[in-house]
């Protein structure tokens, strides 16, 4: 059975991104059109997209929608199938789309997300010059008023996945907005909208969604309990067998080391000899000294507590004292840069940092790294060990989240067995981490186990494949509870 599905999501690479839900969204159309589930996603009409949108018809005009004037449009970008909200009142802004130019959310973020969330709730209702849907996909707070949306529509009501990329971000604002959404008045309770006296736009799509899921299915387990859940952890709770986790893939033709043009030297699981010229090119880029017999941590990432980064440059010492190297790529907050940059600049040739993001250098520490440290407080999915794995070093991650779901840790069984991808450490402190980077370096030691550790990296599969066919699965689900 062929599905059509309506995606509302608040960003999409390769056109606009700030995190993994980009990816996310970006990525699942090609993979799900081999599953027979054909993705039409419905964007905000930021400077970028609309840039990007060839041909850009107009299939509605809407003439006030939450302050101003709009048009739906649709069109092509970047190989996918595109609905774009062109309201310059609330989107035609450059740079992030939801931080101003000082830095702080914009104070409309309400408004302009509470539109996408209302003109697709109608979209999906009603239609749209032949489109017709099947089930609407809403991804995170940004597109939480979907489900809302969907509930109060009159008529026929089209079924509903939501899936949260991150519970932290929850898209609270105060409850003068409430009078400005169209939605009766019902909607502001406890079993709705309402938050603590707030308006919880991810709140509401955990409430009124037919379906929840998350993007790994060890993450799906923490936010139901009190620790990681966030507030939220009741309501999850009680939703019960309707919360599901499938974990995140990754672009593996964009990821592929035997391709890459950014690398030094291309490589794959069946020869991973030149692997070794990357590590050097890498040493050489930061400033290291160039040895390729010395064990290289590397990290790319925000530099943030959430990652754990704090732990990283407290764990420093004991890696120097190993003889290893270390390489940092990142930007975050203002304490943490400093740190790397002062480790950076007491540790010449021994440790290596860049302020900043940059691609390129990204995939050279991806391929010339020995480990990848992720030593995350909590990580709903993350894609940096998923990059690890593919261009072969070995991740080094807390027991957290999809961390746990993608790496299998090198302990005694798993080595005995021949199947470790990676490390684990809990609890997730600095003094586990510390033990956790004193065992990696005795395995590196053992360089021919070393080699088969990084053998069953490079052969991971870390695609997309399984997760599409488990996400048209639960496409088909929704729509047969639908009825």
């Amino acid at each position: 059975m062929s599905l059509r599905v309506l995606a509302v999501a608040s960003e999409c690479a390769p056109l606009i991104k700030t995190g993994g839900l980009a990816d996310v969204a970006g990525a699942l159309p090609g993979v799900l059109a081999p599953q027979g589930v054909q993705v039409t996603t419905l964007l905000p009409g930021y400077p970028a997209v609309l840039g990007a949108l060839k041909p850009a018809r107009t299939l509605r005009r809407f003439d006030e929608l939450f302050g101003g004037p709009a048009r739906l449009l649709r069109g092509e970008a970047a190989g996918l199938d595109l609905l774009v909200l062109d309201a310059p009142h609330l989107y035609a802004r450059p740079g992030n789309p939801y931080l101003a130019p000082h830095g702080g959310e914009w104070e409309d973020n309400g408004l302009r997300f509470a539109a996408l969330g209302a003109v697709a709730g109608a979209v999906a209702t009603e239609g749209l010059r032949g489109l017709a849907f099947d089930a609407v996909h809403a991804h995170d707070w940004q597109a939480g008023l979907v489900p809302a949306y969907l509930r109060f529509a009159p008529g026929p009501r089209k079924p509903v996945l939501f899936t949260v990329h991150n519970l932290a971000f929850q898209g609270k604002f105060g409850s003068w907005l409430f009078p400005r959404l169209g939605l009766p008045p019902e909607a502001m309770s406890v079993q709705g909208l309402e938050y603590y006296g707030t308006i919880g736009f991810l709140k509401a799509g955990l409430w009124y969604a037919d379906r929840i899921n998350t993007v790994s299915p060890t993450y799906a387990a923490e936010i139901g309990t009190p620790a990681l859940g966030m507030g939220l952890d009741g309501l999850l709770r009680g939703r019960g067998g309707h919360v599901s986790g499938i974990l995140n893939g990754l672009d593996t033709v964009d990821f592929d080391p035997s391709r890459d043009p950014r690398l030094e030297a291309r490589f794959d699981a069946r020869d991973a000899a030149p692997r070794a010229a990357n590590k050097v090119a890498l040493q050489r880029r930061l400033g290291l000294e160039e040895n390729p017999s010395t064990l290289l941590f590397g990290f790319v990432g925000r530099l943030a507590w959430q990652k754990g980064v704090d732990m990283l440059l407290g764990a420093l010492p004991a890696m120097l004292a190993e003889g290893a190297q270390v390489a940092l790529l990142g930007s975050g907050e203002w304490g943490l840069e400093e740190g790397c940059r002062g480790a950076a600049a007491a540790h010449p040739g021994r440790v290596g940092a860049q302020i900043g993001f940059d691609e390129a250098l990204a995939r050279l520490i991806y391929a010339g790294s020995d480990v990848i440290l992720v030593p995350s407080r909590f990580e709903p999915c993350g894609l940096a060990q998923l990059a690890a794995l593919r261009y072969g070093a070995l991740p080094l991650v807390a027991h957290v989240g999809g961390l746990v779901d993608s790496v299998v840790d090198a302990n005694e069984m798993a080595l005995a067995e021949g199947i470790g991808t990676g490390f684990h450490f809990s609890p997730v402190t600095q003094e586990m981490l510390v033990a956790t980077v004193l065992r990696v370096a005795r395995l590196w030691r053992d360089q021919a186990m070393w080699r088969r550790l990084q053998a069953n990296a490079l052969r991971s599969d870390v695609s997309w494949d399984r997760s599409a066919a488990r996400y048209a699965a639960l496409y088909r689900e929704l729509v047969a509870d639908a009825g």
